[in-house]
């Protein structure tokens, strides 16, 4: 268990079960998302039998999958990881608003906690930069909203 930000109580992953979704596309930064994410819930006692961890070929396709999960009704929250590095074309914009509006609906449509930790970045450096902080933020997130909404159901 590790401690939650200013001086909260730990978070708790033990007894939890989360599923992820990564994207392949961009595999460097995701993959490093991935180790991140993974080492975190596992800091946060997570059990690793309890995590379903599953790859889709890009960012448009992680909502599919994450909906798949959820309709599953067996996951306390799910987690996106992917990295969408802007190019000179629009379709940038269209991979991160689709992606993003998609993970927000269905988090709501379901009532399910997602930690969206797909990167949005201008280059390669900035993602390189972020990978680690954000897969490990998407486990701490992911924890502390399932356990929220256990609170207040």
């Amino acid at each position: 268990m590790q401690q939650a930000d200013k001086g909260e109580k730990p978070l708790d992953g033990t007894g939890l079960r989360i599923g992820i979704v990564q994207a392949r596309f961009n595999a460097d930064i995701t993959d490093a998302l991935a180790q991140a994410c993974l080492g975190e819930l596992e800091a946060l006692g997570v059990a690793a039998d309890a995590i379903d961890h599953v790859t889709v070929p890009g960012a448009l396709e992680i909502p599919v999958a994450l909906q798949a999960l959820a309709e599953r009704n067996r996951y306390d929250a799910l987690i996106a990881l992917g990295c969408i590095i802007r190019g000179e074309t629009y379709h940038f914009e269209l991979v991160a608003n689709e992606s993003g509006a998609s993970v927000s609906r269905l988090a709501l449509d379901y009532r399910l906690p997602i930690a969206n930790a797909i990167l949005t970045t201008e280059n390669l450096d900035q993602a390189v930069a972020r990978q680690s902080d954000k897969g490990r933020d998407a486990a701490r997130v992911a924890v502390e909203m399932a356990c929220l909404l256990t609170t207040l159901a």
